[in-house]
């Protein structure tokens, strides 16, 4: 009887191999969906735990420019100053609801002269598509701002503005605070929630993001079962290749009758269903 020793040739160990391989991927990318969920739960816990807050001023929060945690992320900050109205900049590449556009950044100049910078937010590009027909403009003079605080965006390689206008490729604080020449927050930008005075007209403010963890769950879970469903289709092939190469063993044949004696004891007969149909009426 050769019984389970082809297990143990070289074609055998090499499929275990493979499907011990194709677990472990599946387990890896698994793990990295948990870990992309734990992210997407983080990031909605932030929002539930900041965006409602009451405002505080910007310096009890951020007491250096180069202050800022990503715990901080959706903080309300209260500002006191003026807008740099002449310095305002325009981000490029900023798409709403599938329409292109640009987003509004326009200097605050605090009480005591650093600057914080506000996205006042978003308008559309204009008849000449390479800059928006026209951008509302900020209150001048003493203005009180509530804004909602936001990390700083890295260069991007290949993204670029035209040159001698007032357009930035990302909202890029160390560029930005260059092209000032003045003290400016560099780690933290801010979303305005609020302006006093009101202005008459202003840009389409940022929504509230919805809580959305995405599928990362689902798509964890399948990759396990797939690393499941390997080792099982794996078993399934030996115990087929099993009863091939044991087929001529008289052990293995009186399995076989066994085994089909059995299935056929389990299937009714023609006249076993019409009589238990027969039955039932």
């Amino acid at each position: 009887m050769i019984g389970w020793r082809f297990a143990l040739t070289p074609r055998w160990i090499g499929y275990v191999a493979l499907a011990v391989v194709f677990a472990i991927v599946c387990s890896m990318l698994g793990t990295w969906q948990f870990q992309r969920r734990a992210e997407a739960r983080a990031a909605i816990d932030l929002i539930e735990a900041n965006y409602d807050r009451e405002p505080v001023p910007i310096g009890s929060v951020l007491p250096a420019l180069e202050d800022y945690e990503p715990s901080q992320e959706w903080t309300p900050v209260l500002l006191h100053g003026q807008y740099l109205v002449d310095q305002e900049m325009l981000v490029r590449n900023r798409p709403l609801n599938g329409q292109p556009g640009f987003e509004v950044l326009t200097p605050f100049q605090l009480d005591d002269g650093t600057v914080f910078i506000v996205d006042r937010g978003w308008v559309s590009i204009g008849s000449r598509q390479d800059t928006p027909d026209s951008v509302p403009e900020a209150p001048r003079g003493q203005a009180t701002v509530v804004a909602r605080l936001k990390a700083g965006e890295p260069t991007l390689p290949g993204r670029s503005a035209p040159a001698g206008t007032n357009q930035v490729p990302t909202i890029q604080l160390e560029e930005i605070s260059q092209r000032l020449d003045l003290p400016t927050y560099t780690r933290a930008y801010g979303l305005v929630v609020s302006e006093d005075p009101e202005p008459a007209e202003a840009p389409v403010a940022t929504i509230k993001p919805e809580p959305d963890e995405g599928p990362h769950l689902s798509y964890a879970l399948q990759w396990f079962v797939f690393a499941l469903i390997g080792f099982i289709g794996l078993g399934w092939a030996l115990r087929e290749e099993y009863r091939v190469v044991n087929a001529a063993d008289p052990v293995e044949q009186e399995r076989a009758a066994a085994r089909a004696r059995r299935k056929a004891r389990k299937t009714p007969t023609d006249a076993e269903t019409e009589d238990a149909i027969l039955d039932r009426l």
